[in-house]
């Protein structure tokens, strides 16, 4: 248990050391908030959806969990190239302690990313329905972290150059967070859309969140947490299989 808690430790003290890193990671959903947040509120409110804002605003944490946890399995690569990651596996200890050690530590640093996000959306005007639901919600957020933590475990384990990587990334995560509804209600959907926002596990991760920051969910939230338990087992199940075959 101890490496695990010295690896978690590793990647929360570089992240918080990061302070380039964390101003810079703000500026795609405040991009988000400001041009489709305000941008779109009149249209929104004209459709008799209310305040886009508000809907919006869980959405963009969610992609700010999903990228900076995605993101993690960089951080894998680069001290697969510099050597770190050879030092430790090495060690004398199981590797799936040192997998769950990186996978929770890059799970802390997206739930830290999207607590500043939240802070930021209450600064542009969200107000979740209850202050007693946001620890609540933020159990999800929780979820979604270590989910995404874990596939990016898995896949970085999977590759050895930092450009399949980023490959991998350009075909997954953005189509991961469109497909979310995170930008629109999952109601009257085509059906091949449907279908696909069904597939897509940060789907139940936004609307859970959704759920009990403003009273709205598609699916329900028992229903969002027992999916994404269920893709966090997956997931972490994979990582650790592939962690266990680097070749040190």
């Amino acid at each position: 248990m101890n490496v695990i808690y010295v690896l978690w430790l590793r990647e929360v003290k570089k992240y918080l050391r990061s302070r380039a890193q964390i101003i810079a990671s703000l500026g795609t959903p405040l991009m988000y908030l400001a041009v489709l947040g305000f941008g779109l509120g009149p249209v929104f409110r004209r459709a008799g959806e209310g305040s886009y804002l508000q809907f919006m605003a869980p959405g963009v944490i969610g992609m700010t969990v999903l990228f900076t946890a995605m993101f993690s399995g960089i951080a894998m690569l680069w001290d697969r190239q510099f050597g770190f990651l050879k030092e430790t596996l090495v060690a004398p200890v199981p590797r799936v302690q040192i997998m769950i050690g990186r996978t929770l530590g890059g799970a802390t640093v997206a739930m830290l990313q999207g607590a500043i996000i939240f802070a930021v959306t209450l600064v542009a005007g969200f107000r979740p329905t209850s202050l007693l639901a946001v620890p609540v919600a933020f159990l999800i957020v929780a979820l979604i972290a270590v989910v995404f933590s874990a596939l990016a475990t898995a896949i970085g384990s999977s590759l050895k150059e930092m450009q399949g990587f980023q490959m991998v990334m350009n075909f997954l995560v953005m189509p991961l967070w469109f497909l979310s509804g995170a930008l629109y209600p999952l109601q009257g959907l085509p059906a091949a859309l449907a279908v696909l926002t069904r597939v897509d596990p940060l789907t139940y991760g936004i609307d859970g969140v959704r759920g009990l920051m403003i009273g709205t969910t598609h699916f329900g939230v028992g229903v969002d947490v027992a999916v994404l338990l269920a893709v966090g087992v997956l997931f972490v199940t994979a990582g650790a299989w592939r962690f266990s075959k680097i070749e040190v």
